[in-house]
C-alpha cells in the first residue's frame, strides 16, 4: 500500500468540484467519485431540471441516485494521507491566462485541445470525446483551439457565419442575404477561402522569387565590396611607390592622395553596404511575410482566414530594382595613371596636376548606374528621408517638439504658451550647440539620395540648409550659407535667395511656405523646390561634397 501511495498523486484522489482531497467519498452510477456534500450541492442546484448529471461526463440519472459512502475509497484516502501524497504533476494540463479553456469543465478548467466551429465551443480531451463517439457530432468541424469563436457569429442574427458577401467583402450568415445583403453576390465561406488560397499561393511564389533575387543581389554586392577594397588597396600601394621617388617635392601631396582614396573608398563601400543592409532587411521582412502567409494558409477556420487575409496579403514596395547590374569598372586605376603622369611633370603637378588627381578620386563610380533624377513630387518622395532635429545642436531659444521634427523660435527664455512652461534655459551646455544664431542641425547624416520638405509659418523667415558637421558653432562664420561648409536657401516673406561661401545668388520662383530639398550626395547635386499645387525648381547646385551632410534650419525674426 505504501509503495502504491508513492506512485499516485493528489489529483487522483481529489474531488473535481472542490479540488480538495475526497471527504466522505461517494461513487455515482457512472463511476466518478466526489465528496458527498459536493455532489449533493451540485444536484440540489439542478433540482429544477428534475434530472441529475455527472459534472464530468454529463451522464444523466433519473431518479436521483441514493448516495452511500464508499468506505473502501475513504480508507484508501486516509491511508494515503499517512504515507504521503505527491503533489499533482505540473499545471501544464490546466488552462492559463493565455490558453484556450474548455467550455465544459467546471471548477478549474482544463486546456482545450480542439474548438468546434459548429458548437462554437472549445473542449479538453475528456469533453471532446463525444465528438469522436456520437454520430451527429462526428460531422462537426474541429479546429485548433481558438479564443475567437464568437467572431464567427453574426451579430445581427446570432447565427454561425458560413457565407461570404463578395459585394461587401465580409462574412455573413445564411439569413443575411434575406435583408441587408439582399441581391448581393454571395458564396460559401469555403468557396471564397479556396479562391483566396490560390491568391495566397501566388503571393508566396512572388515573395520566394523576390527572396531569391535579393539573395543574388546581396552576393553580388559582397563581391563588389571585395573588388572595391582590392582596387583601392592596389592603387594606394602604387601611389605610395611613385610618391616615394618625389618625396622631397610632393610628400604632402602623396599623403593627401592617400587620404582621398581612403575617404572615397569608405564612402563607396558604405554606400554598397547600406544597400546590402537594405536588401537583407527586405529579405528578412519577406521571409517573415512568407511565414505569416504560410501560417495563414494552414488556418482551418475559414472566417479567421478571411478576416486576416487582407492585412497579410498586401506586399510592400521593393526597396530596390529587381536586379543589380554591375558594369565593368576600373575603380581607382585612373588615379594611378594621373599619379604616374605627375612623376614626369613635376612643375605641372604643382600648378594643375593636383586638381586633376583630386577630381579623379572623387569621381570613381563603383555602383551600377543610378536612375535619373525624379521629375515629379511622387518620384522625389520615393527618396523621402525622415529628419529629426538634434537637441544638442539647437540654440537655447529654439523649442523642439513633435518628436524633434518641429522647431519654434521663442521670443523669451520661457515658452509663451500657458500650458507648456518649458524653460529654454534648461538646455545643457554642449560643444555642438549653436550659440550666436538660432540654428539647429539634424541627427541624421545625409549620404546617397534623399529628399525632405520644410514648412514654416508665422512672422519672419527660415533658412533651409545643408552643412558639414564641422561647421563652426559660434560667430558670424557659423551662419548657414556664409562659409564653405554649408549651402542655404534663405526664405523670407515668401521670397528666396541662395547663399554659399558668403556669396548671394538671387532666386526667382513662385511664393510658397513649403520647400522641398533633394540631395544626391555622390553626384554632388543639391536642389531646392517650391512646393504648392505644383513643384517648381528654385535653385540647383552642382559641386563635390567631401563629407556627409546634415540638414539645417536657421529661424529669424521679421
Amino acid at each position: 500500500m505504501e509503495q502504491k501511495g508513492v506512485q499516485l498523486d493528489r489529483e487522483t484522489f481529489s474531488c473535481s468540484i472542490c479540488w480538495d482531497l475526497l471527504k466522505d467519498p461517494v461513487a455515482i452510477p457512472c463511476g466518478h467519485s466526489y465528496c458527498m456534500n459536493c455532489i449533493k450541492g451540485f444536484w440540489d442546484e439542478e433540482e429544477e431540471k428534475k434530472i441529475c448529471s455527472c459534472p464530468q461526463c454529463r451522464q444523466t440519472f433519473t431518479p436521483r441516485p441514493v448516495l452511500e459512502k464508499n468506505t473502501m475509497l475513504a480508507d484508501l484516502v486516509e491511508e494515503l494521507k499517512k504515507t504521503g501524497l505527491q503533489d499533482a504533476p505540473a499545471d501544464h494540463c490546466y488552462a492559463g491566462p493565455e490558453d484556450v479553456a474548455c467550455d465544459v469543465c467546471t471548477g478549474r478548467k482544463m486546456k482545450a485541445v480542439k474548438s468546434c466551429l459548429v458548437c462554437l465551443a472549445s473542449y479538453c480531451e475528456e469533453h471532446l470525446q463525444p465528438h469522436y463517439d456520437v454520430a451527429p457530432l462526428k460531422k462537426h468541424k474541429l479546429v485548433e483551439p481558438s479564443k475567437k469563436l464568437q467572431e464567427n457569429m453574426c451579430s445581427r442574427h446570432d447565427e454561425v457565419m458560413k457565407m461570404f458577401c463578395r459585394t461587401d467583402q465580409q462574412s455573413i450568415c445564411y439569413l443575411c442575404p434575406v435583408d441587408e445583403h439582399k441581391g448581393h453576390h454571395t458564396v460559401s465561406a469555403a468557396a471564397e477561402r479556396t479562391e483566396r488560397q490560390r491568391e495566397l499561393e501566388g503571393s508566396r511564389l512572388n515573395i520566394q522569387q523576390r527572396i531569391q533575387d535579393r539573395e543574388k543581389d546581396v552576393k553580388l554586392l559582397q563581391q563588389e565590396v571585395e573588388a572595391i577594397n582590392e582596387s583601392a588597396h592596389k592603387t594606394v600601394e602604387h601611389s605610395e611607390k611613385i610618391f616615394t621617388e618625389l618625396i622631397r617635392v610632393i610628400q604632402k601631396r602623396s599623403s593627401d592622395v592617400k587620404q582621398q582614396i581612403r575617404s572615397q573608398q569608405e564612402t563607396e563601400v558604405s554606400r554598397v553596404k547600406e544597400l546590402q543592409e537594405k536588401l537583407e532587411q527586405e529579405i528578412t521582412e519577406l521571409k517573415r511575410k512568407d511565414a505569416e502567409l504560410k501560417q495563414l494558409s494552414h488556418t482551418e477556420d475559414h472566417i479567421q482566414f478571411l478576416h486576416n487575409y487582407p492585412s497579410l496579403s498586401a506586399l510592400s514596395e521593393s526597396t530596390h530594382s529587381s536586379s543589380i547590374n554591375i558594369r565593368p569598372l576600373r575603380y581607382f586605376e585612373d588615379v594611378t595613371a594621373a599619379v604616374s603622369e605627375l612623376r614626369e611633370k613635376l612643375q605641372d603637378i604643382l600648378r594643375e596636376g593636383w586638381r586633376n588627381i583630386s577630381l579623379t578620386v572623387t569621381e570613381v563610380d563603383v555602383l551600377l548606374s543610378d536612375p535619373p533624377e525624379p521629375k515629379t513630387r511622387a518620384g522625389f518622395l520615393k527618396y523621402s528621408q525622415e529628419i529629426t532635429l538634434d537637441p544638442n545642436t539647437a540654440h537655447t531659444q529654439l523649442l523642439l517638439s513633435e518628436g524633434n521634427r518641429k522647431v519654434t523660435l521663442m521670443n523669451q527664455q520661457y515658452c509663451s504658451c500657458s500650458h507648456c512652461g518649458v524653460n529654454l534655459d534648461s538646455y545643457s551646455d554642449h560643444p555642438d550647440r549653436f550659440t550666436n544664431r538660432f540654428q539647429v542641425l539634424s541627427r541624421e547624416s545625409l549620404t546617397g539620395r534623399c529628399y525632405w520638405e520644410v514648412e514654416w509659418r508665422g512672422r519672419g523667415g527660415v533658412n533651409v540648409a545643408v552643412a558639414y558637421k564641422n561647421i563652426s558653432r559660434a560667430g558670424d562664420e557659423c551662419l548657414f550659407g556664409c562659409n564653405d561648409k554649408s549651402w542655404a536657401l534663405d526664405c523670407f516673406n515668401n521670397s528666396f535667395t541662395f547663399w554659399h561661401n558668403n556669396i548671394e545668388t538671387p532666386v526667382s520662383g513662385p511664393r510658397s511656405s513649403r520647400v522641398g530639398v533633394y540631395l544626391d550626395h555622390r553626384a554632388g547635386i543639391l536642389s531646392f523646390y517650391s512646393i504648392s499645387e505644383t513643384m517648381t525648381l528654385l535653385h540647383r547646385v552642382q559641386t563635390t561634397f567631401t563629407q556627409p551632410l546634415y540638414a539645417g534650419l536657421w529661424l529669424c525674426y521679421s
